[in-house]
């Protein structure tokens, strides 16, 4: 399969989980394209200021891989600076959230698997 650019959904979403300003998420693949594995691989943006709330993962995983950017991440409370190349994990039961600390555009990779394999 080969999906060009012009042909990627972008969903953009003001105040993401109770998070500030715009997140627009490109869709590398579909949910119904993960094989029932997961439900987002995606690229994310979010301009100065913006950020995706605190928010607990049940069920699932949630990891992301930093592209573009610096930012402050927020791993079950403790907030840590990351940057470009950097990748944080959130297991199954615990919380994050992310918050562009920078100058300019952060952009990283979003993951979410499931735990356990489900039906579509």
């Amino acid at each position: 399969m080969i999906r060009r650019e012009k042909d990627i959904v972008v969903n953009t979403t003001e105040g993401f989980k109770g998070g500030a300003g715009v997140m627009r998420s490109r869709e590398i693949l579909a949910p119904g394209e993960m094989g029932g594995h997961g439900r987002k691989f995606g690229l994310t943006t979010l301009e100065p200021g913006a950020s995706i709330g605190t928010h607990a993962h049940a069920g699932d995983s949630e990891t992301y891989y930093i592209l573009k950017g610096s930012a402050r991440y927020n791993d079950n409370g403790t907030w840590i600076d990351v940057a470009e190349g950097d990748m944080m994990h959130c297991p199954d039961g615990e919380c994050h959230g992310i918050a562009n600390s920078g100058d300019g555009p952060l952009q990283f990779v979003a993951l979410i698997l499931y735990t356990e394999t489900k039906k579509q």
